[in-house]
């Protein structure tokens, strides 16, 4: 499938909002790697360090600094530019944060949404759109079993409201103006992808559990968890990109029919405790670390969630490659490269090989 990419991706002008984030990094030097053209817009990165600055991805990116709550700025960097593929990945994507600032959370995952769809839709070039949502848009019933796409949206904090909101716009642009019956007028295929907690090197964002074990073991502290009995769908952040990948290239070629929602999670025996990430990865990292419970006041976080991933294996032919395990691996191999000093570009974009050579190797059939 890797194969294929290389030559769908090759010299497409591709727009990848919050390029300068930590999935955003990822996907453009993944996009850069096929041989796309890449034009990143977003804010300066959100961290420091970050993955955008250690693997020079300014480098391979027209990089447009702006916000996508800004319409007009917006509106000109996709005329300008005239990108035929979009993945949308600028977000306030924290939990935590959308208690602290609601309103700007709003705007940036509602508005901006809703900014770059009306942006596409004055575009005669744009053909295919993925729009990256999170599994946190479902309303949460704590479950035992994987939420489909057509289940409830909904959302209980800031954050997860915001995405629920986000799917309902893009639901709106599809059936106001862009229906799958009349594709053959439009020709403008959209999506949005959900996906669960991902995992890599390059990640600090704060109060994400990998960075702040990293931190904590650096520090040399114990790692502080919230709520270690809460259950999440970990998955190496390479898994959804690749989904947005295949699924962008599906929606170009064959438009109507990949429209939509989808999910993109890991395999069942996957989800596992935060208390069990945490262990494990102390192991990897291969000195006597250890936890305690962050007893404080803490604002409501779901305790149980995982997706149903059917549409995505059945329909695209994606399923997770990498096991939790093997993910953990990857994560801590990044990160003790950066403390030896390694060229991280390097060392990122091996892990990109190897991950599409476990795709090679494993997935069926032709794309």
């Amino acid at each position: 499938m890797a194969e294929s990419w290389a030559g769908f991706y090759k010299h497409k002008t591709v727009l990848v909002t919050g390029h300068t984030g930590f999935k955003g990094s990822w996907i453009s030097m993944w996009l850069k790697r096929l041989g796309a053209k890449v034009i990143g817009y977003a804010l300066d990165p959100p961290t420091m360090p970050s993955l955008y600055n250690l693997c020079k991805v300014n480098d391979m990116v027209t990089n447009i600094k702006g916000d996508v709550r800004d319409y007009e700025h917006l509106h000109w960097a996709i005329k300008n530019y005239q990108p035929e593929i979009v993945f949308h990945l600028a977000a306030q994507a924290l939990v935590r944060r959308s208690y602290q600032e609601p309103l700007a959370t709003y705007a940036t995952n509602i508005m901006g949404t809703a900014n770059l769809l009306e942006a596409m839709r004055k575009s005669p070039v744009v053909k295919a759109a993925v729009i990256v949502s999170s599994d946190k848009c479902y309303e949460n019933q704590e479950w035992l079993w994987g939420y489909r796409e057509n289940d409830p949206i909904g959302g209980s904090d800031p954050y997860s409201s915001s995405k629920g909101c986000t799917e309902l716009i893009v639901g709106a642009y599809l059936k106001s103006y862009f229906p799958a019956a009349q594709y053959g007028k439009h020709g403008m295929a959209l999506a949005t992808a959900r996906a669960g907690n991902v995992i890599g090197g390059g990640d600090w964002a704060k109060d994400r559990i990998i960075p702040d074990c990293v931190r904590a073991f650096i520090e040399q502290k114990p790692v502080s968890i919230r709520s270690p009995h809460a259950i999440r769908p970990w998955q190496h952040v390479l898994e959804p990109l690749g989904g947005y990948l295949l699924l962008a290239q599906k929606l170009y070629q064959s438009g109507s029919d990949y429209t939509g929602a989808w999910n993109f999670g890991p395999r069942d025996d996957d989800i596992k405790t935060v208390k069990w990430l945490v262990q494990y990865i102390s192991g990897l990292w291969g000195e006597a670390n250890s936890w305690i419970t962050d007893e404080g006041s803490h604002p409501y976080e779901a305790n149980y969630l995982m997706l149903d991933c059917s549409r995505a294996q059945k329909q695209l032919g994606w399923r997770a490659q990498w096991n939790l395990e093997l993910a953990l691996g990857k994560t801590v191999q990044w990160y003790k490269a950066y403390y030896s000093h390694a060229d991280m570009l390097k060392i990122s974009l091996e892990q990109i090989a190897a991950y599409e050579r476990q795709l090679n190797g494993n997935l069926p059939g032709k794309i």
